[in-house]
């Protein structure tokens, strides 16, 4: 459909999509990944931003999480259900609203309220941007999902820092130390060491120290950078260099290459929501 409105403006549902340049980011339970990707948006300064301008935003694995059933609440409100295993997330959903995302279509993401364990009817609406971070514990794990991914990040941070950011977080929602200990050795640990850290071999990125390392997220935002200026060959030129390494990185550059062969302006700002990130 080429028809235009009566401004003379194309539609949104008419207008050219655009595929954005998708970023994983993993790591363990409060390892520091939602506090990584809003210093990255900091340091690009997209928070200050009007949400309609933003050229980058951040997706959470979290919203992903299953509707539970009465059972499988009244677990979750006793610290007995496990929301570090795979099964835990609605992958289906999460898949094709990646792939939407990736088509450059406006998507609409889950709201979880991590208080009563349940999705929230409210949803929030995700306009295309240029760069995407897609970023929680086991966004790794299905190769379906992992395979989108044009650069891969894991935030590697001490267990024991991350047990003690955990205990703090749990504490402020009002549960029990004792809960919180027990979930932690009972879901929390074998699942990161199961399910979690195997993913960190599939990483481009590995992020030690989380935020702390700023040298490493000034390297991630100078390639960010890159994209938005329209110079993406850079990151086809910096894989092959050794200075980024990973495949899947050096087939999103070469896609993107090819998009930008035909001149190197900027796309035209596109409107967008910026989803609520979660603090796992």
């Amino acid at each position: 459909c080429t028809s235009m409105n009566s401004a003379g403006l194309l539609c949104e549902t008419e207008r050219p999509r655009h595929r954005p340049f998708l970023i994983g980011v993993s790591g363990g339970t409060a390892s520091g990944k939602s506090t990584v990707c809003a210093k990255i948006m900091e340091l690009l300064g997209q928070n200050k931003v009007d949400h309609h301008q933003r050229k980058v935003t951040i997706v959470s694995q979290d919203s992903f999480y299953r509707v539970l059933t009465p059972e499988q609440k009244a677990k979750a409100l006793k610290g007995q259900y496990n929301f570090d295993h795979p099964d835990a997330f609605d992958t289906e959903l999460m898949c094709q609203t990646l792939k939407d995302i990736v088509e450059g279509k406006v998507v609409e993401v889950p709201t979880y309220d991590f208080v009563t364990h349940s999705r929230l009817p409210e949803k929030i609406c995700v306009y295309p941007a240029d760069v995407v971070l897609f970023e929680g514990i086991l966004v790794f794990y299905t190769q379906e999902v992992r395979d989108m991914f044009h650069m891969k990040l894991f935030v590697d941070t001490d267990s024991d820092v991350r047990l003690s950011r955990r205990v703090l977080r749990d504490m402020r929602r009002g549960r029990d130390l004792e809960q919180i200990l027990t979930q932690y050795t009972t879901f929390v640990k074998p699942a990161f060491e199961e399910f979690c850290l195997p993913t960190k071999k599939y990483a481009d990125v590995i992020i030690p120290r989380g935020v702390d390392n700023m040298v490493a997220i000034n390297l991630i935002v100078q390639h960010i950078q890159d994209i938005l200026s329209g110079d993406i060959c850079k990151w086809q030129r910096a894989s092959v260099n050794g200075h980024v390494s990973g495949r899947s990185l050096k087939r999103g550059a070469a896609e993107h290459c090819e998009k930008s062969s035909g001149g190197g302006n900027m796309p035209a700002k596109r409107p967008l929501l910026e989803p609520s990130t979660r603090p796992h």
